[in-house]
C-alpha cells in the first residue's frame, strides 16, 4: 500500500495529511500559538498525593498539573533498587507509539504514599495532552524515539512494533537490537526498523544515548517546574515516525520548511532527502488534493455509504457513540443479506472515521441487528482485520446479542473536532434548546407564581425573545387575559432579539 505525506504549513499552523492510495486517512494539526506537548520532559515537584485513588499531581509549570498513576511510577529507580525479575510485557510491544508510558494497572503492591511525597522533584514526561477539564497525563517511565527505536533507559525489555508480523523478522531484529543496545535498557524496534541493518541501529542507539545523558545532566542543575526536553515540531515528527518503507514522497508547500527538512535528512536520515519535494503549485495543496472537503465531511455527524446506507458519529465526554443504518439501501431479497453487507461496508467507514477523526477513549458501535450467528462472525473478523491498518492501538470485544460492539482506542492527543471546533455559544455545547413552546409555557407558569405571590407587586415587566413574543400573543394572547384578569395583574412585555431564546426575564415594577 503506497502512501505520502502532504503538508500545508504557514506562520500560523501546520497540516499533515497522511494519505495512503491517495485517500486522506490521518490528520495533524498543530497551532503554534497551542502547540502539542506529547514527548516533552519536565522536571516537576509533586503538589498532591491521592491515596485513595493512587494519582499524585505534579507541577511541571502548565497552568493544569499533571496527574501521575502509581503505575506509571518506575518504582525500582524511584527506591534505588535493581529489579532482577523478568519484567512483564510492556504495551509497546502491541502498538508503534513512543509515548505510551507503562501500562496503566501497577504490577506491584507499593502504594504510591511510599513513594513519593509532596514538595519531591521528579523527572516525568507528557504522555498525553491536556483534554477538556484534565490536566496532562504524565508518566515516570522516559522514553526517547529515534528513526527505528524508542529508547527506554530505565526499561530492562526489548520489543517489536505489532505492525512487523513476520515472526523471524521480529526474532532478527531483538538480536541485532540486544548486540547494539545496552544490557538492562529497554527498546521497542519501530515499524520504519522492518529490513534495517546492524548500522542503522547502531546510529540510533549512538544518538538516544547522547540525548540521555544530556538530558539527565541539564535536569540536575535546575530546580522544577523546568522544561527539561522539547519534542520536535509537527514537520520533523512526520518525517521521523510517518515515513514508512512504502512512502513514496513527503511534499510541503513552504519553501523555509522544505530547506529545513532537507537540513534535518542530511543530518538524521540522509537516504529520505530524495523523497523530500516543494509544492510549487500555484493551488493550495489541500485544494489540489482534496483534502479540505475530507476535512469538511469528517465533522459532520452522518456520513452515507456508497449502497445507501450511513452512519452517524456522537461524541460525548465519556464515550463515542456510532449508529449504523440501512438508509436507503433495502437490498434485494434475502434480508440478513442486506444488514450483513450494509455492516460490512459501514465497519470500513467506521475504521476509516476514526482514524481520520482521530477518535479515542470507549467507542460503541451499534451494527444493525444480525440474527444469524454466521454473520457476526463474518462482520466481528473484517472489523478486527481493517483494525490492523490502524496505529494506535485498539482492544475490541464480541458482538453483543443486541449487535453492539463495545471497543477502546488509545487516545493521545484531542479529536479533530476538538482540535477544529469549539461549543456552540447558544446552546452551550448540547447540540439542542428548549422548544419554543416551551419557553412559553415557563413564562406562563412564572406569571401564575407571581400572581398568588401577595408579595409580589402586580406590574411585570417581561424581557424575550421576538420568538417567544411573536407565540404568546399568536396562541397564548387569551390566557394573558385571563391572568392579568384573574390576578389582577398589568403585564407588559418588551422584546429584545439579542436575548438567548431560552433566557426572559420577569421584573416587578
Amino acid at each position: 500500500m503506497s502512501s505520502e505525506i502532504l503538508i500545508n504549513s504557514n506562520q500560523r499552523e501546520i497540516r499533515v495529511a497522511l494519505m495512503e492510495n491517495n485517500q486522506l486517512v490521518e490528520l495533524f494539526i498543530e497551532h503554534n500559538a497551542h502547540k502539542g506537548i506529547v514527548g516533552n520532559i519536565y522536571k516537576g515537584k509533586v503538589t498532591k498525593i491521592l491515596p485513595g485513588m493512587q494519582v499524585a499531581f505534579v507541577d511541571i509549570g502548565l497552568e493544569k498539573a499533571g496527574f501521575l498513576y502509581v503505575g506509571d511510577i518506575d518504582v525500582m529507580d524511584m527506591l534505588g533498587l535493581e529489579d532482577e525479575s523478568e519484567p512483564p510485557p510492556l504495551e509497546e510491544e502491541e502498538k508503534d507509539h513512543p509515548f505510551g508510558g507503562k501500562p496503566g494497572r501497577p504490577n506491584h503492591d507499593v502504594k504510591i504514599q511510599d513513594i513519593l511525597q509532596e514538595g519531591q522533584e521528579i523527572i516525568v514526561q507528557v504522555a498525553k495532552n491536556p483534554l477538556g477539564t484534565k490536566g496532562a497525563r504524565i508518566t515516570n517511565y522516559i522514553t526517547l524515539p529515534g528513526r527505528y527505536l524508542v529508547y527506554m533507559p530505565t526499561i530492562n525489555h526489548i520489543s517489536v512494533s505489532r505492525r512487523i508480523e513476520d515472526e523471524n523478522e521480529k526474532e532478527r531484529l531483538k538480536e541485532l537490537v540486544n548486540k547494539v543496545g545496552n544490557p538492562g535498557e529497554g527498546y521497542i524496534v519501530r515499524t520504519a526498523g522492518q529490513d534495517a541493518l546492524k548500522s542503522d541501529f547502531e546510529s540510533d542507539v549512538s544518538f538516544l544515548h547522547r540525548l540521555w545523558e544530556n538530558l539527565k545532566q541539564k535536569s540536575e542543575g535546575v530546580s522544577a517546574p523546568y522544561l527539561v526536553y522539547e519534542d520536535l515540531n509537527l514537520i520533523f515528527r512526520s518525517i521521523r515516525d510517518l515515513f514508512a518503507n512504502d512512502t513514496e514522497r513527503l511534499v510541503i508547500d513552504s519553501k523555509s520548511d522544505f530547506n529545513k527538512c532537507l537540513e534535518f535528512c542530511s543530518t538524521y536520515l540522509p537516504h529520505l532527502s530524495d523523497k523530500i519535494e516543494l509544492y510549487k503549485d500555484p493551488m493550495p495543496i489541500f485544494d489540489h488534493n482534496g483534502i479540505e472537503l475530507d476535512i469538511n465531511r469528517a465533522l459532520g455527524r452522518t456520513i452515507w455509504l456508497k449502497s445507501g446506507g450511513y452512519i452517524t458519529i456522537d461524541q460525548t465526554e465519556a464515550l463515542v457513540a456510532i449508529d449504523v443504518n440501512t438508509g436507503k439501501y433495502v437490498g434485494h431479497s434475502d434480508p440478513e443479506d442486506t444488514i450483513l453487507k450494509t455492516n460490512l461496508e459501514a465497519l470500513k467507514e467506521v475504521v476509516y472515521q476514526m482514524r481520520l477523526r482521530n477518535i479515542g477513549g470507549i467507542i460503541i458501535v451499534d451494527f444493525i441487528d444480525m440474527a444469524n450467528e454466521e454473520s457476526k462472525e463474518i462482520v466481528s473478523n473484517a472489523l478486527k482485520q481493517a483494525l490492523k491498518s490502524d496505529r494506535s492501538r485498539t482492544r475490541i470485544l464480541k458482538i453483543s446479542e443486541l449487535g453492539l460492539v463495545e471497543m477502546t482506542r488509545k487516545r493521545v492527543r484531542e479529536s479533530l473536532v476538538q482540535t477544529l471546533c469549539d461549543p456552540c455559544d447558544y446552546c452551550d455545547g448540547k447540540g439542542y434548546i428548549k422548544g419554543t413552546s416551551t419557553v412559553c409555557y415557563e413564562i406562563i407558569r412564572e406569571i401564575q407564581r407571581r400572581g398568588t405571590d401577595n408579595i409580589t407587586r402586580k406590574n411585570l415587566a417581561i424581557k424575550v425573545h421576538p420568538s417567544i413574543y411573536d407565540m404568546l400573543f399568536e396562541e397564548e394572547s387569551g390566557l394573558l387575559e385571563e391572568m392579568e384578569k384573574q390576578y389582577n395583574l398589568e403585564i407588559t412585555f418588551h422584546v429584545n432579539p439579542k436575548l438567548h431564546l431560552e433566557k426572559y426575564y420577569i421584573e416587578a415594577s
